[in-house]
C-alpha cells in the first residue's frame, strides 16, 4: 500500500495543482509570467550544474588517468573518449532516444508533431549523456543539450499544470532561450534564437515570456558563474568603408564551409546508422575515431611545420587537451585575438567538423553550436591572414574577421542570421564590428540557402519526413488535397457588374478579395479591395474621377484577369508555393480538363485548416506505426473495447480513474471521430477505445470497462 501511495504521489500534486488553478483562474499572462521564470531560472540552475559537471569529468578522466596510471601518455587520448562512448550509448539506447545528436531538431519536432510535449526524462539523460561525451572529449557543444534540456523543463511543467498545446510551446520556447542566456551568459541572443529558429517567428504573445526567462536564467548563470563575457576580445574595428566588401567574400567562403560541416555531419550519420552493430555500441566507435584523429593530430601539424607548443604536444594531458577535443573555446580566445598561425588555423577548418562528425554522428550527445563558431573563427583568421598578405596596405586585424566568421559560419549552418550576429556580439561584448557581422551573416545565410535549402537542424527532420517552414511540418501539406478543404461556393461577382456594386460587396462581406465569373460562369479573374483602391487612385492622379462615376465602371476594368489557379487535386503545398511569389491570400480552383471552369476558392485560412486535418492523419498514422512495432514486443497487447454504461470508467476523466497497473488509453473513437485522450479527457458510455496494457492485465482491463452487476436489492434476498 505505501508503494501505491508513492506511485501516485506527483500525480496527486499534479492534480491538486490543476485543481487550483481551475478554482482561482488567475489571468493567463500572469500564469505564464510565474512558469515562465520558474522555466528560467530552473534551466539557469541546470545550466550551472551542466557546466561544472563537463569540468569535473573532465579533469577526473585526464588528470586522474595520468595520475594514477601515467604509463599509456598520450594513449589516454584514444581511452578515454571510448569509455566515455561506452558509458553515453547505453542512456541514449535504453533511457531516451531523445538525448541522441545534437537536440534542437528533437526539439523542433516535439513543437511540430505533438504540442511541444517532451519526456521529462529526457532532461536528465541529456545532461548526463551529453557530460560524459564532452567531458571525456568529445567534439560537441554545450549549447545544443542545454537548449533541449531548458525546453523538456519547461515543456514538463506545462504538462503537469495541464496548460493547453499552445501555452505548453510557449514554455518550450522560454526553456530554449533561457538555455542559451545561462550557458552564454547572452540573453538577447538567447531570445532571438528561440524565436527565429524554434517557432521561425515572431509572435507577440510569446515574447515577453520568453524574455523574462531568458533574464532569470542570464542572473542565475551569473550569480554561479560570474557576469564576464564568454571571450575577452580586444576593440576592433573597421579601418575603411571598403573593408565590408572582405566581410562580404568572408561570408561566401563561410556559406561554402558551413555546407561542408552539414554535409560531413550527415554523412557520418548515414554511415553510422547503416553500420551493422548494436545501437548502444556506436557512440564508442565515433569515440574511438576521434581519439585516433586526436592521436594523429599533432602529427600533422609537424609535416605543416606548425610548432609542438602550438599544435599541444606535451604533458600532462589537461593542459595539453587537442584542439579538436571539446568546444575548443580556450583556444578560440587565443584565435581572437590573432596570436595563432596561419597553417593550424587552416588545418582545423577541416579537422573539427571532421571530429564532430565523428561524435555526434555516430549518437553520442551534445551541441553543433560550439563547433560551428569554432570552424568559423578558424575560418575568419585564415581568411584575415589571405587579406593582410593580398592587401598590404590596409590595416587588417586577424582577430577582428576571426570574430566575423564564428557568426557567418553559424548563420549558414542554422540559417539563424539574427541569432548569429548577436550572440557573437554578446560574447565578445563588443558593438563596433556590428556591420561586418550584419553583412557577412546575411551574405552566408542567404549563399548557403541558394545552395542547400536545408539547415543544420532541418535536415535531420527532412530525413524524417518532416519539413520544418514558419514553424509547421510542410510535408503535412502533401497529404491534404485542395478540394478537401477548399470553399465551394464562395462568394463572387461578375465581370459586367458594375465598381459600385463591388464596393458594396465589399462593405457586407468584409472579405478581401471576389472570384470574378463571366454570364456563363467561367473564371474571368480575380478582383480584390487592392486592385479597386488602384483603379480609384489613378483615376484621381489623371484627374478622371469627376468625369467617369463609378457605376459606369466595370469589374472587368479592376479585376486581375487570368489569375494563378490551381487544381483541386493538387496538394495543399502546391498551393502554398503559387501563393508564396506574389503574397496571394487566395487562389481561384479550376477543373483540370478545363481551366476556365470555375470550382471553389482556396485561402489562407483553409490552409490553416488542411494543416490541422494533416497533423491528425499524420498522427494517425505514426499510432499506427507505433501500435505495430509495439505487438512484436513480448508481454504488450492492444485492446479494442466499447465503455459500457455501469462501467466503473463511465463519465470519469483519465487522470481521477485509478486503471490496472501499467495500462494507458491510447486513443478514443467518439462518434466517428478519433481522439487522442489526455488527462482532462472523460470516458463516455459508448466510447470505443484502444488501451495498450501487459498481457497478464488482460482480464483485469476488459472487467474494468465492462459493466459492473448491481448488488442485489433488500427484497429479493
Amino acid at each position: 500500500m505505501p508503494q501505491a501511495q508513492d506511485a501516485n504521489r506527483f500525480p496527486m500534486i499534479r492534480h491538486h495543482l490543476a485543481k487550483l488553478l481551475d478554482r482561482f483562474a488567475p489571468r493567463e499572462g500572469l500564469v505564464l509570467l510565474i512558469m515562465a521564470i520558474v522555466v528560467g531560472i530552473a534551466t539557469g540552475l541546470a545550466a550551472v550544474f551542466f557546466i561544472r559537471l563537463i569540468g569535473f569529468i573532465q579533469v577526473a578522466a585526464y588528470g586522474g588517468a595520468e595520475q594514477f596510471l601515467p604509463g599509456p601518455g598520450r594513449l589516454w587520448f584514444i581511452l578515454i573518449p571510448v569509455g566515455g562512448g561506452l558509458l553515453v550509448g547505453p542512456i541514449i539506447a535504453k533511457f531516451a532516444m531523445e538525448a541522441k545528436g545534437h537536440g534542437v531538431p528533437e526539439v523542433m519536432q516535439a513543437l511540430i508533431l505533438r504540442g511541444g510535449r517532451i519526456r521529462p526524462r529526457v532532461a536528465l539523460a541529456k545532461i548526463v549523456a551529453s557530460a560524459l561525451c564532452i567531458g571525456t572529449g568529445g567534439s560537441a557543444g554545450r549549447e545544443g543539450p542545454i537548449v533541449q534540456v531548458g525546453s523538456a523543463l519547461g515543456s514538463t511543467v506545462g504538462q503537469w499544470l495541464r496548460l493547453s498545446d499552445q501555452r505548453i510551446k510557449n514554455l518550450v520556447a522560454c526553456g530554449a532561450a533561457a538555455g542559451i542566456a545561462a550557458t552564454f551568459n547572452a540573453p538577447i541572443a538567447g531570445v532571438v534564437f528561440a524565436i527565429e529558429v524554434l517557432l521561425s517567428e515572431l509572435q507577440v504573445a510569446v515574447f515577453g515570456n520568453v524574455v523574462v526567462s531568458a533574464v532569470a536564467a542570464s542572473i542565475v548563470s551569473r550569480i554561479f558563474l560570474g557576469a564576464r563575457p564568454a571571450f575577452e576580445v580586444p576593440s576592433y574595428v573597421m579601418h575603411s568603408s571598403w573593408e565590408i566588401l572582405l566581410y562580404a567574400v568572408l561570408g561566401l567562403a563561410a556559406a561554402l564551409v558551413g555546407i561542408l560541416f552539414i554535409r560531413m555531419l550527415y554523412y557520418a550519420e548515414d554511415v553510422f546508422d547503416r553500420l551493422p552493430i548494436p545501437l548502444w555500441l556506436k557512440p564508442a566507435v565515433g569515440s574511438l575515431l576521434l581519439g585516433l584523429l586526436a592521436f594523429a593530430y599533432p602529427h600533422m601539424g609537424s609535416v605543416l611545420h606548425v610548432s609542438a607548443s602550438d599544435m599541444k604536444l606535451g604533458l600532462p594531458l589537461v593542459e595539453n587537451y587537442p584542439h579538436v577535443f571539446g568546444s575548443g573555446f580556450l583556444f578560440l580566445e587565443e584565435v581572437l585575438h590573432g596570436r595563432a598561425p596561419f597553417l593550424l588555423l587552416f588545418l582545423l577548418i577541416f579537422l573539427k567538423p571532421l571530429a564532430t562528425s565523428f561524435t555526434l554522428g555516430s549518437g553520442n550527445s551534445g551541441g553543433v553550436f560550439a563547433p560551428s563558431l569554432f570552424t568559423g573563427a578558424m575560418l575568419g583568421g585564415t581568411f584575415g591572414y589571405v587579406v593582410m598578405h593580398l592587401f598590404p596596405g590596409l590595416t587588417i586585424q586577424v582577430g577582428a574577421y576571426a570574430l566575423v566568421g564564428m557568426a557567418a559560419v553559424f548563420s549558414a549552418t542554422a540559417r539563424a542570421p539574427l541569432t548569429s550576429m548577436l550572440i557573437v556580439f554578446e560574447m565578445s561584448n563588443d558593438y563596433r564590428l556590428i556591420l561586418p557581422l550584419m553583412a557577412a551573416g546575411m551574405v552566408a545565410s542567404t549563399f548557403a540557402q541558394w545552395l542547400q535549402s536545408e539547415s543544420i537542424y532541418t535536415l535531420k527532420l527532412s530525413k524524417r519526413g518532416i519539413r520544418f517552414e514558419q514553424g509547421r511540418d510542410m510535408d503535412i501539406m502533401q497529404t491534404v488535397q485542395v478540394q478537401e478543404v477548399m470553399n465551394k461556393n464562395p462568394v463572387s461577382v461578375q465581370d459586367q457588374q458594375s465598381v459600385a456594386d463591388l464596393f458594396a460587396a465589399f462593405q457586407e462581406t468584409h472579405l478581401g478579395g471576389f472570384p470574378v465569373l463571366t454570364a456563363d460562369k467561367k473564371l474571368y479573374g480575380m478582383v480584390t479591395m487592392q486592385d479597386m483602391e488602384r483603379t480609384i487612385q489613378a483615376m484621381e492622379r489623371t484627374l478622371q474621377r469627376k468625369e467617369v462615376n463609378l457605376r459606369d465602371l466595370r469589374v472587368w476594368d479592376v479585376a486581375t484577369p487570368d489569375p494563378v489557379t490551381v487544381f483541386p487535386d493538387e496538394p495543399i503545398w502546391s498551393a502554398i508555393r503559387k501563393m508564396a511569389p506574389r503574397d496571394l491570400a487566395r487562389l481561384p480552383v479550376v477543373a483540370r480538363n478545363n481551366p476556365r471552369q470555375f470550382v471553389g476558392l482556396i485561402s489562407r485560412s483553409d490552409i490553416v485548416r488542411a494543416y490541422d486535418v494533416g497533423l491528425m492523419r499524420k498522427q494517425k498514422d505514426q499510432l499506427a506505426r507505433d501500435r505495430s512495432a509495439l505487438r512484436k514486443v513480448t508481454g504488450l497487447d492492444f485492446l479494442e473495447l466499447k465503455v459500457e454504461p455501469g462501467c466503473e470508467a463511465a463519465g470519469k476523466k483519465l487522470a481521477d480513474m485509478r486503471l490496472p497497473r501499467n495500462t494507458n488509453v491510447v486513443s478514443i473513437l467518439r462518434d466517428g471521430v478519433a481522439l487522442v485522450p489526455d488527462g482532462s479527457t472523460a470516458i463516455l458510455p459508448g466510447d470505443a477505445i484502444t488501451v495498450l496494457c501487459l498481457s497478464s492485465q488482460r482480464q483485469a482491463v476488459r472487467m474494468f470497462f465492462a459493466s459492473q452487476p448491481k448488488p442485489p436489492s433488500p427484497a429479493s434476498s
